[in-house]
């Protein structure tokens, strides 16, 4: 089979699959002969870089991510294509971002130890939206009495932030730059890091899980007009990665 042949069927099913797709995955397209059996896999990553290549101009992108490849609309194209939705995009309170931030920087961590960095509690909704979006998830317990739940982020998480792995994550200072303008960064560290990096050195570097609640930061994916409302969300920040997958 020839290579522009073998780049149209894994652009077609990369366009009609409802998810991301991996090599082995595409691999899996081709019956025993297509491809050359010493080569094959090499032959579909020859074939997505060249996908890839021809996107380069186009208006969607091939984007690799945690769970594979798949198309997507370039970011800077999203205020366009979102008008094809009436519904507004989720805007997030600056509570449920710093708790989504410390997991993925201090992950596995506790409900407590999210507490003790952030100096308030937090409340069962933000972590309930966390789980529901399938943004963190419980990875195991730690042993100290009661038995709290350790999280950490999934691969759902780095799909939706364009993320290959942790390791694409950007400075937990531009984190919280973004998070809280006003504040100041100092070398690259901010306050909150280094305030978790010592709790993780110290034994205390992950969070549980256990319903507590807080009356005051109820609402954590709001309208602009809930936000208004809501003094624990006066800083509301809007958060999307573009217009997400074109499939």
């Amino acid at each position: 089979m020839d290579e522009a042949q073998i780049q149209r069927i894994i652009e077609a099913a990369l366009l009609a699959s409802d998810g991301p797709l991996t090599v082995a995955n595409l691999t899996k397209l081709f019956a025993p002969g297509e491809l050359d059996e010493e080569n094959a896999t090499k032959q579909v990553r020859d074939a997505l870089k060249a996908l890839q290549e021809e996107s380069a101009e186009r208006g969607v992108e091939l984007k690799r991510v945690a769970s594979g490849y798949r198309y997507q609309v370039r970011q800077d194209l999203s205020d366009w294509v979102r008008r094809l939705w009436d519904e507004k995009p989720p805007r997030y309170t600056r509570a449920l971002l710093e708790t989504l931030a410390l997991v993925a920087y201090k992950q596995p961590v506790t409900r407590g130890d999210i507490e003790q960095v952030r100096g308030v509690s937090v409340s069962q909704n933000i972590m309930r939206t966390l789980v529901e979006r399938d943004w963190i998830r419980v990875v195991g317990q730690r042993e100290v009495p009661g038995r709290p739940s350790l999280y950490g982020t999934t691969k759902t998480f780095l799909d939706y932030f364009n993320l290959q792995s942790l390791t694409d994550l950007p400075p937990l200072a531009e984190i919280r730059a973004l998070i809280e303008p006003a504040l100041v960064v100092e070398d690259e560290t901010i306050t909150v890091a280094v305030q978790a990096t010592e709790d993780a050195e110290t034994g205390d570097s992950v969070a549980d899980v256990d319903a507590a609640s807080n009356s005051d930061e109820a609402g954590d994916v709001e309208t602009s007009d809930q936000a208004a409302s809501d003094p624990e969300s006066a800083d509301v920040v809007q958060l999307h990665s573009g217009v997400g997958p074109s499939n």
